[in-house]
């Protein structure tokens, strides 16, 4: 009788061990072929590496930081070396999360491309701006295009007809009681730089003058300390010390750097964030990764991006990013 019954127990602990082991083998199954959403509880772990835009460390890092919340065993793990850095780190395969402030070049693309066969999937995760800024004192409130390519770069590429290089040369500033404009921008590794070179400068050449620094935070902090100072940043590194100066849009209209303007691209230098992944035709990506998505892309997420001083995408623009739950063919 009792071998009977030891037989039995057995044999239910063995089945109820297989049920597991099926068990287990189908939730993996399921993860891969249906993609997580945001706060769906899955036993994931994991370290994740990312290298790129000093931008955006800070809003990488509060993502990380909540990802770990809601997934104990999951970190992220945030190198900053400006926005260059990712799409050589994504080509040597150190990582397989590139953000960057502002698109892949056509060669940083056809490199990828070249390395592995396919290109990498382009994500927007949050909208941003490049602002001017001046000291908290400076009666600028508004410049043109061709002014501010004339203010800070040597070719006039925008139009303007000569260089502006004292304040008395423009008409809010004639009487400003400072000489020389001194200048404060980005290196060459960030993607701000390159960002404004195309866009605010028409692609010319840069004064080479220009104090250079390596985050935004410290251009942001030099012309706050200097009345004499204009400089260019990110949006989310406004302080009181300065203020940013409205740009006439294409319209003819003079548009400040405010959420509304920069969600709607009226504001003449908004941009998007990006996230570029390294992700295989066909395949899905591996849990963890695929939670960072999820919470990038969910309502949290975004309002992670605006808590961190960036501006959530757009409703219809968030819906298009779906691509990524879904293996390409």
């Amino acid at each position: 009788m009792n071998t009977l019954a030891n037989s039995s127990a057995n044999n239910q602990g063995t089945s109820l061990a297989i049920k597991r082991l099926l068990l287990r083998g189908l939730m993996m199954l399921l993860l891969l072929v249906c993609p997580l959403t945001w706060g769906q509880t899955q036993n994931i772990s994991g370290t994740l590496g990312a290298v790129g835009s000093d931008t955006m460390a800070g809003l990488m890092l509060r993502w990380g930081e909540t990802l770990t919340t809601h997934y104990p065993n999951v970190t992220l793990q945030f190198q900053a070396g400006g926005s260059a850095s990712a799409p050589s780190a994504l080509m040597a395969g150190t990582t397989r999360l590139g953000p960057m402030s502002r698109p892949m070049t056509a060669a940083e693309r056809d490199n990828f491309i070249e390395r592995y066969g396919y290109p990498p999937l382009e994500l927007k995760v949050a909208r941003d701006a490049l602002i001017v800024v001046v000291h908290r004192h400076n009666p600028l409130r508004v410049l043109t295009r061709q002014q501010v390519d004339a203010i800070f770069s040597t070719s006039l590429a925008c139009g303007a007809e000569a260089p502006i290089r004292r304040w008395n040369q423009l008409p809010a500033t004639r009487d400003w009681a400072f000489g020389t404009i001194a200048l404060h921008g980005r290196n060459l590794a960030s993607g701000t730089h390159g960002l404004f070179q195309a866009r605010a400068l028409c692609g010319g050449h840069f004064r080479n003058d220009i104090s250079e620094h390596p985050g935004s935070s410290a251009v942001v902090a030099a012309v706050g300390e200097s009345a004499n100072a204009m400089g260019y940043a990110g949006y989310n590194h406004l302080t009181p010390a300065v203020h940013a100066v409205s740009l006439y849009n294409d319209n003819g209209i003079a548009t400040p750097p405010d959420e509304a303007a920069i969600q709607s691209g009226d504001y003449p230098l908004s941009r998007y964030l990006y996230l570029y992944v390294n992700l295989p035709p066909g395949e899905a990506l591996p849990p963890a990764e695929q939670a960072l998505l999820a919470l990038i892309m969910s309502p949290e997420g975004q309002q992670i991006a605006r808590a961190a001083g960036f501006v959530p995408l757009a409703p219809e623009v968030l819906k298009e990013q779906q691509i990524w739950q879904t293996p390409i063919n």
